[in-house]
């Protein structure tokens, strides 16, 4: 695709984390100049966002103040004449049970009603959440949660290559798309599939919610009281639902199936 002057800044807020590299890698790969934004430069979020024909618009993670972050940037998009947003939003953003996953379906929302030309992504969890217990010398992966409830787990590497794809051109707009894998896998079946890519055991950890809230307030992990809880929470709805997504998003956005289990892992863990 041959860029238009104005297109090829591609702002992307929260851009120094996971999935804001795995975007801005994809804009790059795209031909695109990804323009990375984290906490100093939304100080002067107009200023920071001129020049941006579209702009990745993502809180950071369990953000305390979802919907004003997202209100303040739909301001100033609209002040830095950005003409297209996409929005980062998460699978079942409209679970009440889960704080952090509610104020996405509020931002949605805002989202709608910016007047600015948009399209909502609703990932669901990653599967590279689980790749630093696997690449160890004695594999393993922990969960505090059933490791028997379905997800439709996707790749980071599929979130950021179908970003930068709705970022460079106007396809999608008005358009809200599930991101899930090409089919709903459990915990166990990632331990399953990791095994057979590693050729060796891969430990399968079982604890629950509130063993693992307990853990972390006594170890002092950092996180603060809300975040713990909320995280508890999410943890707490997983145990029952896991977190099912559809598989229709990527081959709408980039025309073929996101990558499965088997191929994510073996990609990432066969790694010379």
């Amino acid at each position: 695709m041959k860029p238009q002057a104005r297109a090829d800044r591609i702002g992307i807020v929260s851009g120094t984390g996971k999935t804001g590299r795995a975007v801005a890698a994809a804009v790059s790969s795209a031909g695109g100049v990804p323009v990375t934004l984290g906490r100093a430069d939304l100080a002067d979020p107009i200023t920071a966002l001129q020049g941006c024909r579209s702009v990745y618009l993502m809180a950071p993670n369990l953000h305390s103040d979802e919907v004003g972050f997202i209100e303040m940037l739909l301001g100033a998009c609209h002040a830095a004449g950005v003409e297209r947003i996409v929005y980062h939003s998460v699978a079942s953003p409209y679970a009440p049970a889960m704080p952090h996953h509610l104020a996405k379906a509020e931002s949605e929302d805002r989202v709608r009603r910016s007047s600015l030309p948009f399209t909502i992504v609703e990932p669901c969890a990653y599967i590279d959440n689980f790749l630093p217990g696997l690449r160890g010398h004695d594999p393993q992966i922990t969960v505090p949660y059933d490791p028997d409830t379905p997800f439709g787990l996707i790749s980071l590497r599929d979130v950021g290559e179908a970003a930068a794809h709705l970022l460079a051109g106007d396809s999608h707009i008005g358009a809200t798309l599930e991101i899930g894998g090409p089919q709903l896998v459990t915990v166990r079946d990632v331990a399953r599939a990791a095994e057979a890519v590693l050729g060796t055991e891969v430990a399968l950890e079982v604890t629950s919610p509130r063993a693992w809230a307990a853990g972390q307030e006594h170890n002092g992990s950092g996180l603060d009281a809300r975040e713990r809880e909320w995280l508890t929470a999410m943890f707490a709805y997983y145990d029952r639902y896991g977190l099912p997504c559809g598989a229709a998003g990527i081959p709408a956005i980039l025309g073929r199936d996101a990558r499965g289990l088997d191929e994510v892992l073996a990609e990432e863990l066969l790694v010379a």
